[in-house]
């Protein structure tokens, strides 16, 4: 993959890694915020909150790890095969084109 094709496909996965990071950020601060507010219906809510957010904390890092080494894979197995990724790039455009031109 050249560079151009990789800033391509980083751009958006970093954009929503960016957005998901402000989700948490946020969250954490309205934890924060709402710290001071009593009552029982505010301590549970404030623990169920904080229960979300620690799984969506995990899932994340979990996610972006995963995301990382299947692109990790795909490179490897693309720069081992590339007559026969061009081959099955070709085939599935004609095939789709194909497709597509029916209509």
């Amino acid at each position: 993959m050249n560079d151009s094709s990789q800033e391509t496909l980083r751009a958006p996965r970093e954009r929503l890694a960016n957005e998901l990071q402000a989700i948490i950020q946020d969250a954490e601060a309205l934890l924060n915020a709402t710290a001071s507010e009593k009552g029982e219906k505010a301590d549970s809510a404030r623990a169920k909150m904080k229960d979300a957010l620690e799984r969506a904390k995990a899932n994340y890092s979990s996610l972006e790890g995963r995301a990382l080494a299947h692109a990790k894979a795909t490179d490897e197995v693309i720069r081992r095969h590339p007559y026969e990724t061009l081959g099955v790039g070709f085939g599935l455009g004609l095939v789709l084109g194909l497709l597509l031109n029916r209509r």
